[in-house]
């Protein structure tokens, strides 16, 4: 998987602004999508309490549309329940 200079720099600023409104979440990786190699999965803990990850999903839908509109670049943040 081969992440470019803006790519990385997008991902960055997402992450981060994920994090300042959702301190909960843990940042797990980032995979590509296995149905297509251009696009990009942003793995994350999902919020324990359901309501908070329906407004995770909205607020990162928001902001990865707005990097696929601006940059063309399709990016994923996918919510993971971790089993220990």
């Amino acid at each position: 998987m081969r992440i470019n200079f803006k790519q990385k720099e997008l991902i960055d600023t997402l992450i981060n602004m994920i994090k300042s409104r959702f301190p909960e979440i843990e940042f797990i990786d980032i995979t590509e999508s296995p149905e297509d190699s251009e696009s990009l999965w942003i793995n994350v803990t999902a919020p324990k309490n359901e309501s908070r990850e329906i407004e995770l999903r909205e607020f990162a839908s928001d902001k990865t549309t707005d990097i696929l509109i601006d940059y063309g670049y399709h990016i994923l943040v996918m919510p993971t329940h971790l089993r220990m």
